[in-house]
């Protein structure tokens, strides 16, 4: 994930990782006001469920804490708030998930919709299941704000993963590009297991037989209902800026038109070897793109219309009804008469 000028400055993301800063720095005696100062946030905002911010709130956050609390541990206090439900629907699809095997690969498909400070991906190394991160708001290891986030970022996914396994849940290691900070004895305590730092990549770790642990909040409904707002929450994130949302703005403008790369690519006046190269730097496809446009609009015409499957199907550019219905399950997990309103 790349943050682009545009989506830099766009407020469409919760603001529970400020919040959590906010009193982190509070709990050192702070004021709220000095905190949010820059942002353009009102302390008494932060408790209202319709706030969204930017990234450029989030790092100016950052910013706040590195200057106001003087080195010290803030950002671990504030990751340590961060409980799964403190993420609304995505925490909730977590807890709800089938299987730890299947929430991780909700979390690293999703947690783009949360606004996170560093971007995730995950890996396997030996025993081990690995979660590696990209800060966004830096991209310096030598950067204090780089070592800030990271530490927010990870004392954040323990937080969460003790919430997903239960209190017995361990690490078996965390690793850091960055060199070891003047605190760096706190990161043993918070995480009990052994911290390299000046590493090649930033990384959680802890061994794959913890994904074999029985999900006790597992629940297909809850689970079918939160992916779905989730769906909808990463559509409107990625169509507010960058090559993405560009793609994104023509195809909905445009309902039941479906071009080819080539031909998109002429309408945004570039060719389709740029337009393929931008969309991969966004960690998309023209392909990806056009199958979630597919899926909305198909969601949208079950809900709102009385049109048939048929004709859906035709709308959406398939040639039988049977090609989108396999589409819409493999897309939803859901047949597209689960969407029929009522």
């Amino acid at each position: 994930m790349q943050l682009t000028e545009s989506g830099f400055k766009d407020e469409v993301y919760p603001a529970h990782k400020i919040a959590a800063m906010v009193f982190a720095m509070a709990e050192e005696g702070i004021d709220p006001a000095d905190a949010l100062a820059g942002t353009g946030i009102a302390p008494e905002r932060l408790q209202s469920p319709n706030i969204r911010v930017s990234y450029r709130q989030t790092k100016q956050a950052c910013l706040n804490a590195l200057r106001l609390t003087a080195g010290t541990a803030c950002a671990f206090r504030a990751g340590e708030r961060m409980h799964v439900t403190a993420y609304g629907m995505y925490g909730y699809a977590l807890l709800s998930s089938r299987s730890h095997q299947e929430s991780l690969q909700f979390a690293v498909k999703y947690h783009r919709v949360m606004g996170p400070v560093a971007d995730m991906a995950y890996d396997e190394d030996g025993g081990n299941a690995v979660f590696v991160y990209t800060p966004l708001l830096s991209d310096s290891p030598a950067d204090d704000l780089y070592r800030l986030t990271m530490e927010f970022q990870l004392a954040s996914h323990y937080t969460i993963n003790r919430d997903l396994y239960g209190p017995r849940f361990r690490l078996s290691g965390v690793r850091v590009k960055y060199a070891a900070p003047k605190h760096a004895r706190d990161y043993e305590r918070i995480f009990g297991c052994p911290v390299l730092f000046g590493q090649a990549r930033n990384e959680l770790r802890f061994g794959l037989d913890w994904l074999a642990e029985p999900m006790p909040c597992a629940n297909e409904i809850t689970n079918a209902m939160t992916l779905e707002m989730c769906e909808r929450g990463l559509a409107e994130i990625r169509q507010s800026g960058g090559a993405a949302g560009d793609v994104y703005r023509i195809l909905f403008e445009q309902p039941g038109r479906f071009p080819n790369i080539e031909a998109m690519a002429e309408e945004l006046k570039t060719n389709a070897r740029a337009l393929r190269r931008r969309l991969a730097a966004e960690q998309t496809s023209y392909r990806k793109i056009l199958a979630e446009v597919r899926m909305r609009l198909g969601i949208e015409y079950l809900q709102n219309t009385d049109m048939t499957n048929e004709e859906i199907a035709s709308r959406l550019g398939y040639s039988e009804a049977a090609n989108f219905r396999h589409a819409f399950i493999r897309w939803t997990r859901r047949n597209p008469s689960d969407y029929r309103k009522g």
